[in-house]
């Protein structure tokens, strides 16, 4: 990560409901999960270009997260089990992380080691979550862009 590229902003992030699609379980099977969620995604007409993508990160091995597409709509019982959630507002840390998904560890690394040590600040009952501003396959993997949100209290 590049010194230019450690830019941590505090922004206040407004809540977001969302369709959810729970991914729990191996982190092998999360490609499969993925491809669940945009089936059920293309299906009800919640495209990228329509619909933020976000991600929410409950622990760091990839066997517990949630893939979100933000919508208004209301969810009905699917045979996917995708669900209707909120995504809290609140202060949070933002970290923008410009590159492959294989060196996102690295910007989450910065921001929960080096900047919340270095910043005071405490985090809340949320975790860890990013919005998946550009990837694969509308940009080249390692132009992908996304922002990392670290709730703060």
């Amino acid at each position: 990560m590049t010194p230019e590229s450690r830019r941590v902003e505090i922004v206040t992030f407004a809540a977001t409901r969302v369709a959810c699609y729970e991914h729990r379980g191996p982190a092998w099977r999360l490609n499969q999960s993925i491809r669940n969620f945009v089936q059920w995604r293309r299906e009800h007409q919640l495209t990228r270009q329509t619909s933020a993508t976000f991600t929410v990160f409950h622990d760091h091995a990839d066997t517990a997260i949630d893939l979100c597409a933000a919508t208004d709509k209301d969810i009905e019982p699917n045979r996917f089990g995708v669900v209707a959630k909120v995504i809290p507002g609140g202060r949070c840390a933002m970290l923008r992380h410009v590159g492959p998904e294989s060196t996102l560890a690295r910007s989450i690394a910065y921001l929960y080691g080096e900047w919340l040590a270095e910043s005071g600040a405490a985090v809340r009952d949320f975790p860890l979550f990013c919005e998946r501003v550009e990837f694969f396959p509308d940009v080249a993997m390692d132009e992908a862009v996304t922002d990392l949100y670290l709730p703060l209290r």
